[in-house]
């Protein structure tokens, strides 16, 4: 627009009139004739302004984001909190996989064994109704529990059901002075009572006093009338050490457990017996001997050949020089 004096009377008019609309706006309040169209254009130019500003005001958001961090630190502290108290409720990683191991023997001797069980978790140890050797599982009645069934892991027997409440169950265990088990020995299937003796070896009383036995040898449960409260098969442990035979009608031998009675954590109660007797199929394969190493000694020649071999190669070497020494 070219510079006029019209042009400039219009633009002191639009000045006026301005002027005019702020004055009646001000003095309007909230009732201000001017305050729809206000709005309105709000309504249309406000996103608008809010897109340009976030682009073009950076500070702006990087102070939003301090005045923010508050919020989301705490949120973070919680769920830092959550993720201990899960990892406190699960175990560690090298605890879960332990477990896991232990679970997978107990299911390989129950299936070897044929043995319907329970699986169950020690939850409490201590003296229960007057025995000194106890745990507490949880498991019972509701789980098909009943006293005298015997309970075993991994690694063999563990003990049997004395107590049974709706959702836990007592077990003496086998090294208990209290519990005695009919045992049977690997292979010659010799019989004995084996009774425990807290944190010593079990002590098994063969009843044939004349039994051949030796250091390494295995021994199993015997099994109980109706299969209470043992059933036959389980592993008890082996022989480490043996009475001399004094001529009695019963022999002395005393035997390291299979289980670590200290340590017991997944156990399996048996509910049901197997239809046969597992006799030695649930005993772990026996260790390879280790190869023996055989080591050849060469003894030396006898003095005199040893000097006239020695002599032999310096004739040949001289000869060999003159040899070489001749035009």
């Amino acid at each position: 627009m070219r510079d006029t004096r019209e042009s400039r009377l219009l633009l002191v008019l639009l000045i006026a009139i301005a002027f005019a609309l702020i004055t009646v706006d001000i003095r309007g309040g909230q009732e201000s004739p001017v305050d729809g169209a206000r709005q309105a254009a709000a309504a249309v130019f406000g996103p608008v302004e809010n897109g340009v500003a976030a682009a073009v005001d950076p500070i702006g958001n990087a102070i939003g984001a301090v005045r923010d961090s508050g919020e989301r630190h705490t949120r973070i502290a919680a769920l830092e909190k959550e993720n201990a108290e899960l990892k406190a409720e699960l175990g560690s990683d090298d605890r879960n996989r332990n477990r896991l191991r232990e679970l997978d023997a107990m299911l390989r001797t129950a299936g070897a064994g044929q043995y319907g069980i329970k699986g169950a978790q020690v939850i409490a140890i201590g003296a229960a109704q007057g025995f000194s050797w106890t745990v507490t599982v949880d498991i019972g009645a509701r789980d098909g529990v009943k006293r005298d069934m015997t309970v075993l892991n991994g690694s063999g027997l563990v003990g049997r059901v004395t107590t049974v409440g709706p959702s836990t169950s007592t077990v003496l265990l086998a090294n208990d002075p209290d519990f005695t088990v009919g045992t049977r020995m690997e292979k010659s299937n010799e019989l004995g009572f084996a009774t425990g003796q807290g944190d010593g070896p079990l002590l098994v009383q063969l009843l044939n006093g004349k039994a051949k036995v030796k250091p390494g040898d295995r021994l199993v449960t015997f099994g109980s009338s109706g299969d209470k409260p043992f059933v036959p098969g389980v592993p008890v442990g082996e022989i480490v050490r043996i009475d001399p035979a004094g001529g009695g009608l019963t022999r002395n031998v005393y035997v390291r457990p299979y289980v670590g009675f200290t340590k017991l954590d997944i156990v399996g109660v048996v509910v049901q017996a197997p239809r046969s007797n597992p006799r030695d199929t649930v005993l772990p394969p026996k260790p390879k001997p280790a190869p023996t190493v055989t080591v050849t000694v060469t003894p030396p020649p006898p003095d005199g050949q040893q000097a006239a071999d020695g002599q032999k190669p310096n004739e040949n070497q001289q000869g060999q020089d003159q040899g070489d020494a001749t035009p």
